[in-house]
């Protein structure tokens, strides 16, 4: 028997419940994983919630990311074998996979070899954010050297990890916030400024941070009336990429910015990368890369143990955190 953590009720962390499955042998095209860390997920909190895209399914399984040791491989899968060492990355529905439990069964196309170098900690927290911010920066936006990216939200896990993907390529990534109280720990994380909603002055700021030119890319999880003024401070031919609603109100559009500077403004999410294998293929290629390199470093905020789901949670959702919130197992 294997523990794993379901829920039964929409709430808050307390309607996570710890119990005892059996857990199959993989099926075609599955691994099997004996799970050491497994990283959070702020779609995993709006799952359990109530507020995410899919509705549960009772009792309701979740987590997207896990890294761990392959115990049994299923048939038809290559590439992988019993004793690697891996991380999940998230490309599946809740209702067919969760990766919150001792043992786990989880798609072959969704596992990963990770770098030696890296900890199983840090291997559960790379792949969420990574992915996500890659798609969008270089995957769609052609993010390249000596670009100005706006990245919203900048403290969350993928905010850091578009920091220093930005980094990576040579470009300038300008970390917004909503106070102060961040702005030194996202400078120590590679911003190159640190703009604060509570200022209300963002395009203006944009501006003379960028020499009158603005910047190509937003790249903002919240929405809302504030993205207005990040939609005004991108340049001719910018693009703005919407990738959560951490705010549910609608987006105001300038629309003479739209219209004069021939604006991008489209919804994005990790699973257009994660559910086509070829751009799946680039993305673990660059991120790898990254990682092996030391350029790709998942920033953790704090490590809980198995037993204390419920409170890794509160803390997740308390948006005190800069970084990554871990479980190990």
């Amino acid at each position: 028997m294997s523990r794993k953590y379901v829920f039964n009720a929409t709430g808050g962390p307390e309607v996570l419940e710890c119990i005892d499955t059996a857990v199959p042998a993989p099926s075609a095209g599955e691994v099997r994983i004996s799970v050491k860390a497994i990283g959070l997920n702020r779609a995993e909190v709006m799952y359990r919630t109530g507020h995410y895209v899919i509705d549960p399914v009772f009792p309701a399984q979740l987590g997207y990311e896990a890294a761990g040791i392959i115990d049994a491989i299923g048939p038809g899968v290559s590439g992988l074998r019993v004793g690697d060492a891996v991380s999940v990355i998230p490309g599946f529905a809740f209702t067919d996979y969760g990766m919150y439990g001792e043992l786990v069964n989880a798609p072959a196309r969704a596992v990963v070899r990770h770098p030696e170098t890296i900890s199983f900690e840090k291997a559960a927290a790379s792949w969420m954010m990574f992915t996500t911010a890659y798609g969008a920066l270089i995957e769609y936006g052609a993010l390249s050297a000596g670009e100005t990216v706006l990245i919203r939200a900048a403290s969350s896990s993928v905010g850091l990890a578009a920091i220093q993907i930005a980094n990576m390529v040579g470009a300038r990534p300008i970390a917004i916030t909503r106070g102060q109280a961040k702005r030194q720990g996202l400078l120590d994380a590679g911003a190159s400024a640190v703009l604060c909603t509570d200022d209300k002055n963002i395009a203006a700021d944009v501006e003379r941070l960028t020499a009158g030119k603005g910047a190509r890319i937003v790249f903002d999880p919240v929405g809302g009336p504030g993205a207005a003024d990040l939609i005004r401070s991108l340049h001719h031919g910018g693009i703005f990429f919407q990738y959560g609603a951490l705010d549910h109100s609608d987006i105001p559009v300038p629309v003479f910015d739209l219209l004069g500077k021939h604006l991008t403004i489209r919804g994005y999410e990790l699973f257009e990368i994660t559910t086509d294998d070829e751009k799946l293929a680039r993305a673990k290629t660059f991120i790898i890369d990254g990682i092996a390199s030391g350029k790709l470093d998942a920033r953790i905020d704090q490590v809980f143990d198995f037993d204390d789901m419920a409170a890794a949670h509160a803390h997740l959702e308390s948006n005190s955190q800069i970084g990554k919130i871990v479980v190990r197992v």
